[in-house]
């Protein structure tokens, strides 16, 4: 690379760390609060529903459940005032024989979601780290 691309790169960065806090909402906010966790919720599910790799997991549960359960499980890891008291992952998706695949396709669903919300893309993939390590007790099946 050339030294002047690496030095525009370096002050591109340095400039897009340094904007206040104000410019760009972080964590729970950047989501759009509680109404636009619920939002997004609204529109994973119909996409879970629709995509033929996940609708079986989700068709004949009580969707309005899961989703509530989704947002407080969201919020809460985004830093947000909610508390997740559901099921732990492992004993709620212990008999659902879900797949490598079917988790893969799940997170993908999530990004369209994401997308479609316009969450910016950096606030995603913190939000997926923080949920990256639920494959473990959520993947029943090899």
């Amino acid at each position: 690379m050339k030294p002047t691309f690496l030095r525009g790169l370096l002050v591109a960065l340095l400039v897009g760390t340094s904007l206040p806090a104000t410019a760009q909402p972080a964590g729970f906010e950047a989501f759009g609060g509680k109404a636009g966790l619920v939002a997004l919720m609204d529109d994973f599910m119909q996409r879970l529903l629709a995509d033929p790799r996940t609708a079986p997991f989700f068709k004949d549960v009580n969707q309005a459940h899961v989703k509530a359960q989704l947002v407080d499980q969201f919020c809460e890891r985004l830093g947000g005032p909610c508390r997740y008291e559901g099921a732990d992952m492992k004993s709620s998706h212990q008999d659902l024989a879900v797949g490598r695949r079917h988790f893969l396709a799940l997170v993908e669903l999530l990004q369209q979601a994401m997308d479609a919300r316009g969450v910016p893309f950096a606030e995603q993939n913190r939000l997926l780290a923080k949920l990256a390590p639920m494959s473990r007790d959520i993947i029943t099946a090899r």
